[in-house]
C-alpha cells in the first residue's frame, strides 16, 4: 500500500476513536439539559395560593416521597436578567415585599393578666384594633411559609400565633360557636368592625387541646373550617434542647398523631416550646411518615424577614412577644408595642403588599436582597 494511503488510514482510525471517547455537542450544557437537571434535582412543589376567605389546602401526609412545600418559583422558570417594571398601582402603593413582617406571639389570654406572658382580653382587643387601623392584614403561619398570600395593595401582612392551646384561646359555647372573650371571639369581633381585617390566626397545640375534652374534634373542625391554622407545639411543651433524637420525635410526633386522628390532616408548621432548639434542627423539622414542616418558629424578639429575602431561614423564623413597653425582657425595645411603634415611624422597613399574590414587587434599590428563586415572579420600580 502506498505510504500516503497508510497515513490516511491511520488518520481515519484515530478520528473514529476520538469521536467515540471525547465529549460531543450532545453532552454540553444547554437550555434543554439545564432544564432537565433542574427538574431532576428540584423535588419541591409550589404551594397553591391561599384565598382570602378560606384555609390553605390540606398538607399532604409526610413520607419519604413527599417533599415539604417551599415558596419557590416553578422549577422550569428562567430568572430574567433584568426584572420587569412593577404595575403602576404597586409603585403608587410603595410596595416592598422584602420588608419585615411582625409574627406576634401570644400565650394565655385572660380577663385579667396574671403572669408576665399573659395578655388580658382588653390588651388583646386593643392590639388587634391597632393592627386593623394601621393597615395590617392577618395571614396564617402556613400561608406566610408558602410565599403566596393575598393581601391588598398598600397593606401589611401580620401573623398572629398563639402558643399552648389554652382555654382562653378558644372554647365552644352551647351553640357550637366561639365562647365570648376567647382570642378567637375577639379576632372575629375586630374583623366585623374592620372588614379588611381578616379573621385568621395560627394555634400551636399541646396535648390538652384548649381544655375542650370530648369536644376537641368539633372545636378543631370549627377552627379549620373558618380559616384558622392548627399547628404543632409538642405533646407536653417539652424543652427539646435537653432531649435525644428519639425523645424529640416522640414529643413532636405524639401531638401530630393526635391532631391527625382528630382532623384527618397533618400540620404545616411547628413552634419550639421556650424557643429551645434540639441538638440537631433536622430532628424537629421532619420524621418520615409522621411530620414534615414547611417552617419552624422560634420564640421572639424581632419581626421576621420576608420569605423572599435571600437571608430568610424558614426553619428559624423569628417572632415578637405581645407586650407593652415594660422593662422585663427588654420589652421597651423588643416586644410588640415597641416594634409596632418603630414600624409606624419607619414605614419603609415593613412589608407592604403589591396586591397581587402572583408577583413580588420590590424597590429597585432592594433588588439584590431578593432570593434567586423568586426572580421569575419579581417586579421593580
Amino acid at each position: 500500500m502506498p505510504l500516503l494511503h497508510k497515513i490516511a488510514a491511520v488518520v481515519i482510525v484515530c478520528a473514529v476513536i476520538l469521536g467515540l471517547t471525547l465529549p460531543g455537542e450532545r453532552n454540553r450544557p444547554g437550555p434543554g439539559n439545564a432544564a432537565a437537571r433542574a427538574g431532576a434535582t428540584s423535588g419541591a412543589k409550589p404551594v397553591a395560593p391561599p384565598t382570602a376567605s378560606g384555609p390553605p389546602s390540606t398538607p399532604a401526609a409526610p413520607g419519604p416521597s413527599t417533599a415539604s412545600p417551599t415558596p419557590s418559583a416553578t422549577p422550569s422558570a428562567t430568572a430574567p436578567a433584568v426584572l420587569p417594571t412593577a404595575a403602576p398601582a404597586a409603585a403608587q402603593a410603595k410596595a416592598d415585599e422584602l420588608g419585615e413582617i411582625p409574627v406576634l406571639m401570644y400565650h394565655r389570654i385572660m380577663k385579667k393578666a396574671d403572669l408576665s406572658l399573659d395578655r388580658s382580653t382588653k390588651e388583646l382587643r386593643d392590639e388587634l384594633e391597632r393592627l386593623a387601623r394601621e393597615g395590617y392584614v392577618p395571614i396564617t403561619a402556613a400561608e406566610f411559609a408558602s410565599g403566596r398570600f393575598n393581601v391588598p395593595a398598600g397593606a401589611h401582612p401580620v401573623v398572629l400565633t398563639f402558643d399552648d392551646s389554652t382555654p382562653g384561646h378558644f372554647a365552644l359555647d352551647e351553640r357550637g360557636e366561639p365562647a365570648p372573650d376567647t382570642a378567637v371571639a375577639i379576632i372575629q369581633e375586630v374583623a366585623r368592625r374592620h372588614p379588611g381585617f381578616r379573621p385568621v390566626a395560627t394555634f400551636y397545640l399541646n396535648e390538652d387541646l384548649f381544655g375542650l375534652g370530648d369536644r376537641a374534634a368539633a372545636g378543631l373542625k370549627w377552627l379549620i373550617d373558618h380559616g384558622y391554622e392548627i399547628a404543632n407545639h409538642t405533646s407536653t411543651h417539652a424543652d427539646l434542647s435537653r432531649m435525644s433524637k428519639k425523645q424529640v420525635q416522640k414529643e413532636i410526633g405524639g401531638i401530630e398523631d393526635k391532631i391527625v386522628s382528630l382532623t384527618g390532616r397533618h400540620t404545616a408548621t411547628f413552634a419550639y416550646p421556650f424557643g429551645a432548639i434540639p441538638d440537631k434542627r433536622a430532628w424537629a423539622q421532619k420524621q418520615d411518615g409522621r411530620y414534615d414542616f414547611q417552617a419552624v418558629f422560634l420564640a421572639g424578639w424581632k419581626p421576621s424577614q420576608s420569605p423572599f429575602d435571600k437571608d430568610f431561614d424558614r426553619f428559624a423564623v423569628t417572632r415578637v412577644r405581645s407586650e407593652g413597653k415594660i422593662k422585663e425582657n427588654e420589652c421597651t425595645k423588643f416586644c410588640s408595642t415597641a416594634w409596632l411603634d418603630h414600624l409606624a415611624k419607619h414605614p419603609g422597613e415593613r412589608y407592604t403588599s403589591d396586591g397581587d399574590p402572583e408577583t413580588i414587587t420590590v424597590p429597585r434599590a432592594a433588588e439584590k436582597r431578593l432570593a434567586k428563586e423568586f426572580r421569575p415572579r419579581a417586579r421593580v420600580y
